[in-house]
Order: C-alpha cells, then sequence, then structure tokens
C-alpha cells in the first residue's frame, strides 16, 4: 500500500468534483464538489461533507434531510482531481428534489422525433415537506 494521497485541490481553484454511488446498486447518486476542509472532515467523520458553490460553504450530506451518506470506499481518479465516493445512502434518496439519485431526468427521443425529458425515477420523499420551504 502506498500513503494516503490528497486530492489536488489547486489544480482546479480548490474545489474537486466529486462523484457520488451506491456502494451496492453501483447507481450514479449525485455530482458535489469538496473543498479540502470538507475531505479532512469527511474522511474524520465517516460520513459525506460537501462544499456548496451556491451558499459557499461546507454542508453535512443530510443536515436537513436526515439522508446522510456513510462512506464505504474511496476512490482518487489518475490525475488525483476527480473523488468518486461509494456510500451507503440512509433514507434512500441523495437527491434534494426527493429522488434517489439526481440524474433522474433521462433525455429520450419522443414520439415526434424531438428530444424530452422523461422522468425515470419515483419520488422518495416531498422536498416541501422534508426542508420546509418557505417557512
Amino acid at each position: 500500500m502506498q500513503e494516503l494521497v490528497s486530492p489536488d485541490f489547486e489544480k482546479s481553484g480548490g474545489l474537486v468534483p466529486v462523484i457520488v454511488q451506491d456502494y451496492v446498486s453501483h447507481k450514479v447518486l449525485m455530482l458535489a464538489y469538496m473543498d479540502k476542509n470538507a475531505w479532512e472532515k469527511t474522511l474524520s467523520c465517516g460520513k459525506a461533507v460537501y462544499y456548496s458553490r451556491s451558499r459557499k460553504k461546507e454542508w453535512f450530506k443530510g443536515e436537513t434531510s436526515g439522508n446522510v451518506q456513510i462512506i464505504k470506499e474511496i476512490f482518487l481518479d489518475c490525475d488525483a482531481d476527480t473523488i468518486l465516493l461509494k456510500v451507503e445512502q440512509k433514507g434512500g434518496a441523495a437527491c434534494h428534489e426527493g429522488y434517489q439519485s439526481c440524474f433522474f431526468r433521462q433525455v429520450v427521443t419522443g414520439t415526434d422525433g424531438k428530444r424530452v425529458i422523461k422522468i425515470s425515477d419515483i419520488r422518495i420523499f416531498d422536498p416541501e415537506k422534508v426542508y420546509k420551504k418557505g417557512k
């Protein structure tokens, strides 16, 4: 075994993309970002911590919904600038819109030959109730 190599946070301005995959089904659940601090917190607590580009702060996955991600395996790509997390997704949903995966919108060809969006998953929870939007 080799010594742990940290992701290259400098290459892309302090953030690296994180692909999140279900440990059992191998379904891609989401794409997120980590800064160095989120990486270190993830390693120390064994649960996913990300950096929100829109809110400009770290967030513990599941802090509001309870749908935490327990880290099972961590991979770095060959350039050490992308992380792959294999997780146990608690609560069944990784997506803030209530779906198992953030990739629930499938681009398909409609009967008229035009490209359309098909919802390819079932909603597990109502985000309005879970996140109490507007309250």
